[in-house]
This record gives C-alpha cells, sequence and structure tokens, in this order.
C-alpha cells in the first residue's frame, strides 16, 4: 500500500507515524510545501518575543529523524499542484530545482492547513506588513525585528495569535496596539468575560482600537500608515495581520471534492472525503460541532491530532470515528490565563438554545492556604434538560485545571448539575475541599431546585428606579462607599435579620454583593422570611469590570482610539 500525504505538521505527520506504527510495509511518502514538516506552530509568537531562544526548538522533527525512525519519506520545499482522482496520482513541483512529476497512490491524505485571511486592501504586500503562521513567517518578524529596531507595532485582529504576539512584542518593548472590527477581542469568549482580558492588555500598556474597521496600508516616515473606516490612520514600525484563518483548499477545489462552510473539505466521521481513497484533516475541513452538532470550523492543534490518527487507523483496516469538536483552548494572556470550551452564551442563543448561566469567582484554591488568586468562571447551561453547553474561565492559578475538568464533562453529557457530584482532588495547596467546579454544580442544582433565583447584568439598566422593587447591595459599608451601582441602598448581610423592617414587604428584592455568596446568603434570609429575592450573577467586582470596560470602548469610539 502505498501512502501520499499533503502536508505535514499536526494532522498529517500524525498520520504518517500512526500509518508506520499499524503497517511497517507501508510505503508513505509526505510533501510538504514549506521547509518544515513539524513544527511548534504555537510556539511561534514566543520565538519572536524571545522566550523560545533556539530556533531549532520549534522544529519537532526534521525529514531526517522522521525517516531515521518511521522510513516515512519526507518530501520538504515540495508542492502538490493537482490532484487526479481519475488516475489516483498527485502532480507535484519541486520548489528548489523547479522538477516537475508526478506521484501515485493507493491512498491520499491532504493536511494542507489554512493560510493567514488576507483582505484585499490597499498596501497589503508592503515588506513592513506581515503575517505570522509558518516558521518562514517567524523567521521574517524575528530578522526584521533584529535588524530594525521598530518601536511600535498595530496587530490586525484580535485572536489568539494578536493576543500572544503583543504580550511578546510588549516584552521586547514596543508600543503596541490591538485593532480590530468586532468589539471584543478572543471571539470564544462572551463580551462580559473578554472584557477581564481586556483590562489586563491595558494594564499591561496595550492599546485597543476595538469596533474600527482597517481600510489600507500606506509607507509613511520608515513606518506604515493603518488607514481606519472614519478615523485618524494609527502609525507604526511593523504591522502584523493576524485577522484569522482560511481553509487552504484549492487543490480540493479544482479536483472535484465536496466543500464547505468557507471551501473547507467536508468529511464523514472517518475523515474520509466525497472521493474515494481520498482523506482529509485538520484546519482545512468541516467538523460538526461536538456540542450543537452543527458543521464548524475550528483551527486547533488538538483536533487536528486526532484526525490524523483517525485517518491511519481507517487507511489501515480499522474503524475509528471523529466525534466532532469541542473548542477547548486555553491561552496566557500576560499574568492571566484564559480558557474555554464547549460554546459560549452567544454563540447558544444564536442557535436557538434557551440558556441560563451562573458566574462566580472562587480562589485557586483553599482560602486559608497563602497564595491563592481569584478566578472567574462563567458556566453555560440548557434549561430544562440541563444540558451543560460551555464554560469559560479567567484567572491566574488552576485555570487550566477546571476547564479540563468541564471539558470532560461535556464529553462525558454530564448536566450541569452534576457538576456538584465530581470526586475531584483536594489539597490545601491545590484547591478547596469544595472545589471550583463542584462550586458551579450547587449553584446550578440550587437554579434547579428553586433554591436561587438570579439577575444578571443586561437587566441593571432595566431595573425600575421608582420604588417598586428594592434594590439592595449587602457589602460593607466601607465597600459600598468604594462604589456601587446607582439606587441600591447598603445594608450589610451580617445586619440584614436586625433590619429586615427597611425593606418593605411585597417587593422583589434584587440584591448584589462583591461576589456572589454573601448576596445568595442574603437572598436566603429574606426568602426565609416572606420576601422574594433575587441575586446578581457575578457579583459588583465582575459588573464594575464590565462597565469599565464598556466605558472606555464607548469612548474610545467616540473620540476615535482607545488610549488606555
Amino acid at each position: 500500500m502505498k501512502v501520499v500525504i499533503v502536508g505535514g505538521v499536526a494532522g498529517g505527520a500524525t498520520a504518517a507515524a500512526r500509518i508506520r506504527r499499524l503497517d511497517e510495509q507501508a510505503q508513505i511518502v509526505v510533501f510538504e510545501r514549506s521547509g518544515y514538516i513539524s513544527y511548534a506552530n504555537c510556539g511561534l509568537p514566543y520565538y519572536v518575543g524571545g522566550v523560545i531562544a533556539d530556533p531549532a526548538e520549534l522544529t519537532l522533527q526534521t525529514p531526517e529523524s522522521f525517516f531515521a525512525r518511521f522510513r516515512v519519506i519526507m518530501k520538504v520545499r515540495h508542492e502538490v499542484t493537482a490532484i487526479r482522482p481519475d488516475r489516483k496520482s498527485v502532480s507535484v513541483r519541486n520548489l528548489e530545482t523547479g522538477e516537475a512529476f508526478e506521484e501515485s497512490y493507493d491512498k491520499l491524505i491532504l493536511s494542507p492547513g489554512a493560510r493567514p485571511t488576507q483582505p484585499r486592501l490597499p498596501g497589503v504586500g508592503i515588506d513592513k506588513v506581515f503575517t505570522l503562521r509558518t516558521v518562514e513567517d517567524t523567521f521574517r518578524i524575528r530578522a526584521y525585528i533584529d535588524a530594525c529596531h521598530p518601536k511600535s507595532a498595530v496587530l490586525a485582529g484580535g485572536g489568539f495569535i494578536s493576543l500572544e504576539l503583543a504580550e511578546n512584542l510588549r516584552e521586547l518593548g514596543m508600543e503596541v496596539t490591538i485593532v480590530q472590527r468586532p468589539k471584543q477581542l478572543m471571539n470564544p469568549f462572551d463580551a462580559d468575560m473578554a472584557s477581564l482580558l481586556h483590562n489586563e492588555m491595558r494594564r499591561n500598556g496595550v492599546k485597543l482600537a476595538l469596533g474600527h474597521t482597517v481600510e489600507g496600508f500606506v509607507e509613511k516616515d520608515d513606518g506604515v500608515d493603518v488607514l481606519l473606516e472614519g478615523e485618524a490612520a494609527l502609525h507604526a514600525d511593523l504591522v502584523v495581520l493576524a485577522i484569522g484563518v482560511t481553509p487552504d483548499t484549492s487543490l480540493a477545489k479544482e479536483a472535484g471534492l465536496e466543500l464547505g462552510i468557507k471551501d473547507s473539505i467536508v468529511v464523514n466521521d472517518r475523515m474520509e472525503t466525497s472521493v474515494s481513497d481520498i482523506y482529509a484533516a485538520g484546519d482545512a475541513v468541516q467538523v460538526r460541532h461536538y456540542v450543537t452538532g452543527e458543521a464548524t470550523l475550528l483551527s486547533l492543534a488538538g483536533p487536528a491530532n486526532k484526525q490524523g490518527r483517525i485517518i491511519a487507523d481507517n487507511i489501515c483496516g480499522g474503524d475509528s470515528r471523529y466525534h466532532g469538536s469541542q473548542g477547548s483552548s486555553v491561552i496566557k494572556v500576560f499574568d492571566l490565563t484564559a480558557a474555554t470550551t464547549g460554546i459560549n452564551e452567544t454563540s447558544a442563543r444564536k442557535a436557538g438554545l434557551e440558556v441560563d448561566t451562573v458566574i462566580l469567582s472562587p480562589m485557586s484554591h483553599a482560602g486559608y492556604y497563602p497564595g491563592g488568586k481569584l478566578m472567574t468562571m462563567k458556566v453555560i447551561f440548557e434549561k430544562g434538560s440541563g444540558r451543560l453547553l460551555g464554560a469559560q474561565i479567567i484567572g491566574y492559578e488552576g485555570v487550566d485545571k477546571r476547564i479540563d475538568v468541564l471539558a470532560t464533562a461535556i464529553h462525558a453529557g454530564l448536566r450541569a448539575d452534576q457538576l456538584k457530584d465530581l470526586d475531584l482532588a483536594y489539597a490545601p495547596p491545590y484547591s478547596s475541599a469544595k472545589d471550583p467546579v463542584n462550586m458551579a454544580g450547587f449553584m446550578i442544582d440550587n437554579i434547579f431546585r428553586g433554591t436561587l433565583k438570579q439577575w444578571h447584568l443586561e437587566e441593571v439598566s432595566a431595573l425600575p428606579r421608582d420604588g417598586s422593587v428594592t434594590l439592595l447591595d449587602t457589602r460593607t459599608a466601607e465597600e459600598y462607599e468604594a462604589g456601587h451601582i446607582e439606587g441600591f441602598q447598603n445594608i450589610p448581610v451580617d445586619e440584614l435579620r436586625e433590619r429586615l423592617d427597611e425593606i418593605e414587604k411585597g417587593r422583589r428584592v434584587y440584591v448584589i454583593c462583591q461576589s456572589g455568596l454573601r448576596s445568595y446568603i442574603a437572598c436566603r434570609i429574606l426568602e426565609g422570611s416572606g420576601y422574594e429575592a433575587y441575586n446578581f450573577s457575578g457579583g459588583f467586582r465582575f459588573y464594575d469590570a464590565v462597565m469599565h470596560d464598556r466605558c472606555l470602548i464607548q469612548s474610545a469610539s467616540a473620540c476615535g482610539r482607545d488610549q488606555v
């Protein structure tokens, strides 16, 4: 059996190694357009910033090491120019010599990945305007920095690469501005949670120009002017386009394979394309979202590796299936860690689901053990069924641990309230006896039982201030004086029982505290005394962070720039 693989890195290289482990006699040939067959894509921004100093650390395997271990022929700097399913061959060009030839196959695996989205804008080809996707891209940016010592950079786009690159460029001492059309960074997060990321970026000196559209680039004063729609241009010494990726599927399209979203390759759960004996994996394929069941694109290394393994199993006579992508991811943002899995509240509502959320701010480990730090968790679930849909966590320590537990719970089909039953490891330096994941489950269980009724941030402006409801802040007097929502009266929770006569019965009571715990206790006191009480989801700390961010974005829109 002869297997030809188009593209290395996650999907292609994984498939090649797995096929060899399953079939010692198979002939395996990989054609890779770049000079690298297996590299740490996610490490590229850290090489630009000097965190990874040795370029060799980016290369996980070389053609020589791969051949020595797996006897796989790795041909780098070879571009497949056409697929010919009728005679089961591919046309190939050696990019170094110009030689063109045809290679036959019994099975063909497509792992072409995705290319940086290149908007059709004036000035995209300027030599100071870069993209960051491959090792070669990384070397070009690093070489420019070493040679020209730029002092400022504009990053177009607000996804993973942009945030990681912003941090690394700031560590090099550059002034950094992120500009993009949406009014939030990191679309996998809901806008309220993204506010925490915005505040961290600003705290570290990154300027945000959110809600602005890039119209082009012009060389000026030894740098680049980034032209914005309806606003003054941004000037920088260096520009990086990081506005997303597009499936690189021109070969598949020309060969007549069925295509889906953004011309991605349609595959079944065996990773088979619409053409016999051709498989596809990685960023170029359309997959099923594990939570919604809808077709989607998710450019992540984990799914690509799994898909490559599944293809290898099936080529070698097995029957492995890909059950869908869940979108679990994690990113370092200066001192913060941000992670997500499943779908966010925004996507769930767009999908027509009736959802609810809990927002909590637990400590990373037992409060009495030194060094514990707050994290903010948002868990999304479906009303009625209790189906766990997604989660977002932003904090300092233990974020990755909790998101992986929640990702596992979603994959296993646990109801959101069953999070309370998970038996999770506890020792004071690592967790609490009631782990944050358990706490989310307790809160959701209370909602299902009617023990907890909530109100949410989007309801704040609609709350009547005419005395028809009671607005109650249960923090200490000092906390209240430091900042509160207009119209809320202050009765500290520990004084509430003695001051119930200050709250008129027959009116709904909307309660808030710093994190949501004291206000929940106040709600139980009120409910036990004949009141109808609602607890604010997230607490004043969360409310203040989100509203501060929204105010900055709004004022930036008015003046044309966020200079915070």
